[in-house]
């Protein structure tokens, strides 16, 4: 899970920890929304009572935040792609040694966007986690 963390990123990450309590390395862009990465048993305590940290954060930054559980590794690439891409479906999902394929069934143009923004994106993501190229069947 190699990132590298330029300034902004550093200053979301910062506000991030001031509002929630919650420590996290992970934050990245995906469909105009800001999405932070926390072990799965911190996701109740960053959001919040009724979502109160995340809102609180969404009204000063002017964006969409959501938060994620963080992969464990390669065998969890498949509930963090699906959850990255709610409220989308995706038909197939398969693993190889060094790609990751998604089956896009009747959401391929949702999942890849206009001028292949989400597509590449996505491609970032894949590639920083897990370390492998991401394509839609």
């Amino acid at each position: 899970m190699v990132q590298t963390i330029d300034m902004q990123d550093m200053r979301y990450l910062n506000l991030f920890e001031s509002a929630t309590g919650v420590r996290t390395r992970f934050c990245f862009m995906y469909n105009e929304s800001l999405i932070f990465c926390v072990p799965k048993p911190l996701i109740s305590r960053a959001v919040g009572e009724n979502g109160r940290n995340i809102r609180k954060m969404s009204e000063l930054l002017g964006k969409r935040i959501r938060v994620v559980a963080a992969p464990r590794g390669i065998q969890d690439a498949e509930s963090f792609i699906r959850t990255l891409i709610i409220p989308l479906t995706i038909k197939d999902f398969g693993i190889k040694e060094h790609e990751i394929i998604v089956g896009g069934g009747k959401n391929k143009a949702a999942l890849i966007g206009r001028n292949k923004r989400r597509f590449l994106e996505m491609q970032k993501i894949v590639k920083d986690f897990f370390n492998r190229d991401f394509r839609i069947a």
